[in-house]
């Protein structure tokens, strides 16, 4: 039979000897020691328990991890007047982080009061904070406002003011939030649709610029379930979190008080997300007050991750009582609290209850 000239020669009678030698000297080397070999890459360490109150007197939160491995936090401020900012290593750091007022309520005019619930976020190498104000005049007229700062540094450099996010209406507006899907930059906030028998909705556009809505501004969203109506008709307070192929968007529903609680709206990842009928809203919320934990109208949350970069984390606001005496937006009380959560088997979050206050040593 001939020889399938596709298959390598065989080695030579000398070549053979060469490799004999060969492999006898390298098995007169004696192994390296197991502490010169490389070792095994270590795996993040698990996220440290939590501390809540995370940040006592702060609502509204908002939590951005950035790319230089910081966790950077704003707030709502009790006192309505100021946009204040904190950063740290870790989550639990920021309870006792230097807190830094970034810009103040202009005296007279517009920008003048009611400082609501302000985000930090990077788009295009600048940082952004999207908040709520009103003129000092007319405390009622609520609309969005947009902060610029160009340094990489959101504690240094200049914070320029960029104006209103104008929006289809001239109405009561606020809790603006943006987040990008499929190369797309989108604009979610809630605002007062005229004609309406409500307060709030919740609406999306695109964006032009990260100050700048452009196309059609759609609603997702009004209250229409009997838990999303107490006190008052609101839906408000937006944030995206996409995982599983869907994009969920939490919202806050109810007055500011122990009735407040979070719903979501659920679309698929390849939807045309400025289709109403992209979204379906969960028919119950998904996170609410609990007398067993002692935590009373959770709501206004973001999304981050724990240390170990792979943890999810709610992020959100709650008070320690059930009974306020007057006017929720007078009680300062709303602290800032962190909780991992899980998944469902059917792929959609699991945010189980508001967590109990951290016992304290000789508590």
């Amino acid at each position: 039979m001939s020889r399938d000239p596709a298959l390598p020669e065989p080695p030579s009678r000398r070549l053979l000897l060469k490799g004999a030698a060969a492999a006898g000297a390298l098995a007169a080397v004696p192994a390296a020691p197991a502490a010169a070999r490389p070792a095994e890459p270590a795996r993040p360490p698990e996220p440290a328990p939590f501390v809540n109150p995370l940040v006592r007197n702060r609502a509204d939160p908002h939590i951005h991890r950035h790319k230089d491995g910081r966790y950077y936090f704003t707030a709502t401020a009790p006192e309505y007047d100021r946009i204040v900012l904190r950063r740290s290593r870790t989550l639990n750091g920021l309870g006792a982080a230097a807190e830094s007022v970034i810009w103040r309520a202009h005296p007279t005019g517009p920008m003048g009061a009611h400082i609501w619930a302000p985000e930090l976020h990077r788009i295009g190498g600048r940082w952004y904070v999207y908040f709520a104000s009103a003129p000092a005049e007319d405390v009622w007229a609520i609309r969005i406002w947009v902060l610029e700062n160009a340094h990489p540094d959101p504690f240094q450099g200049t914070w320029v003011e960029k104006g209103q996010v104008k929006t289809a209406w001239e109405t009561f507006s606020l809790d603006a939030t943006t987040f990008t899907h499929r190369g797309r930059r989108y604009l979610a906030w809630a605002q007062h649709e005229p004609g309406m028998d409500n307060n709030t909705g919740i609406f999306l556009s695109e964006m032009a610029n990260p100050w700048t809505l452009k196309g059609p501004q759609v609603r997702l969203s009004t209250p229409e379930y009997d838990w999303e109506c107490i006190g008052f008709k609101v839906n408000e307070g937006p944030y995206v979190l996409k995982r599983n192929g869907r994009l969920f968007m939490t919202y806050s529903a109810s007055a500011t008080d122990a009735n407040y609680c979070v719903g979501l709206l659920t679309a698929d990842a390849d939807s045309h997300l400025l289709d109403p009928l992209s979204w379906s809203k969960s028919p119950t919320p998904v996170f609410t007050s609990d007398d067993t934990t002692r935590q009373y109208g959770p709501g206004h949350n973001c999304f981050t991750v724990a240390e170990d970069g792979r943890t999810d984390v709610l992020v959100y606001h709650a008070r320690q009582y059930e009974e306020i005496a007057g006017d929720p937006l007078n009680d300062p009380n709303r602290h800032t609290r962190v909780q991992t959560f899980g998944w469902k088997p059917d792929g959609t979050p699991d945010f189980g209850t508001p967590v109990a206050d951290t016992a304290t040593a000789g508590g």
